[in-house]
């Protein structure tokens, strides 16, 4: 039985996906069952969740990590739409900048954490830009996602680049999507979260790295 974790906050829970069985961790098992691989999943992740969160979580039990065969990882856009309303508010880069070096120690312990408990792959993925059309977003995205594959790197993970997949299409894959603007978050808009569309798009690019490790 190959076993695979998804790590994360509200995008991995599935959340404006139309069911469960359209997020990307069931699309996945779908792909790998249709290899003939007999596959399940566990999801631990929660809507509104930072990298704080998934450390609390991680501390409190990481026992089913030690019968996992991957792990992907997808945290820290909570983290970052946090740095970014505080540069909003006028707290200037330093509040993104401490955001981003308080992100890269907990995405730390998290791997870390994964690591210790089990010998699975893990997989570090990036984060789109759900605001493409702000400069705000597109460097925020950028230091996001240079610590993601930094500390990936250090820690001997796989990085899968979702960023990659989703620049140009957002449109297309985010559910909700309107402006492309950061400006939309005070007013109570957060089309962030990947559709039905999005989330295929995360589940065929994830495959082929998840299941490189059940052939080794």
């Amino acid at each position: 039985m190959f076993v695979y974790a998804a790590l994360g906050d509200s995008i991995t829970f599935g959340q404006n996906a139309s069911s469960v069985e359209r997020m990307y961790p069931s699309l996945i098992i779908s792909m790998l069952r249709s290899k003939g691989i007999q596959a399940k999943r566990i999801v631990l992740a929660r809507p509104g969740w930072t990298s704080a969160d998934l450390v609390d979580a991680l501390d409190t039990d990481p026992y089913p990590f030690r019968f996992v065969d991957t792990v992907t990882v997808w945290i820290g856009g909570v983290d970052l739409i946090s740095g970014g309303l505080q540069m909003l508010q006028g707290s200037g880069k330093s509040g993104l900048e401490a955001m981003i070096r308080q992100y890269e120690r907990r995405l730390g312990a998290i791997l870390r954490h994964i690591r210790t408990a089990g010998s699975c792959d893990v997989v570090c993925c990036t984060q789109y830009n759900p605001f493409p059309n702000s400069p705000i977003a597109v460097t925020g995205i950028n230091l996001l996602n240079q610590v993601i594959s930094g500390t990936a790197a250090r820690t001997g993970c796989c990085v899968a680049r979702v960023d990659q997949w989703f620049s140009g299409n957002e449109p297309h894959l985010i559910d909700g999507y309107r402006s492309g603007s950061v400006e939309e978050v005070p007013r109570g808009i957060t089309a962030v979260h990947p559709n039905d569309n999005g989330h295929s798009v995360i589940a065929a690019g994830l495959l082929p790295i998840v299941y490189s490790g059940r052939k080794r």
